[in-house]
């Protein structure tokens, strides 16, 4: 996967990444060879078998929700400016009762990407309904939202 812009949209150098999953022996000599290959490691993932009574009881830590993001000093979530603009789009492509693909398509049509960096689907525009739901209220009584509906009543003829 190439990408030039992170998550954040912070501009980045032109990098291929490349997962790969070790399902043999790995020594220095596998190790020299992606080296040679040009690639450079940065990250490891260890593993290893414990017993059945050891196996601590791990949880997946919650997803942070579409349109917010950890803050800085990682104590708490703030608003991500840029998907916050994906949700009030998806609102106002909803309300003109647009199908799902008229939606992504629109979405894709001004830039906008998914939180991994994905064009829009029909199938991620439905999966982000539930957070749809649950900012609705949040950006219907916005002043923002206010605002919009505004300029949008004064250009329509």
């Amino acid at each position: 996967m190439s990408s030039s812009f992170g998550r954040t949209g912070v501009a980045m150098a032109n990098v291929q990444r490349r997962r790969q999953a070790i399902t043999g022996q790995f020594g220095p000599e596998e190790l020299r060879q992606k080296l040679e290959e040009g690639w450079k490691p940065v990250a490891i993932e260890w593993e290893r078998q414990l017993a059945a009574e050891a196996a601590p009881a791990i949880t997946a830590a919650p997803e942070v929700p579409f349109g917010l993001r950890v803050a800085g000093d990682c104590t708490h979530l703030e608003e991500d400016p840029q998907e916050r603009e994906v949700l009030f789009q998806i609102m106002e492509l909803t309300i003109q009762d647009g199908p799902y693909s008229a939606i992504a398509e629109e979405l894709n049509r001004r830039g906008f990407r998914t939180r991994d960096g994905g064009r829009w689907t029909p199938v991620s525009v439905f999966q982000m309904l539930p957070r749809l739901i649950e900012a609705g209220p949040g950006i219907l009584t916005s002043e923002e939202w206010q605002q919009r509906r505004r300029k949008q009543r004064s250009n329509v003829p």
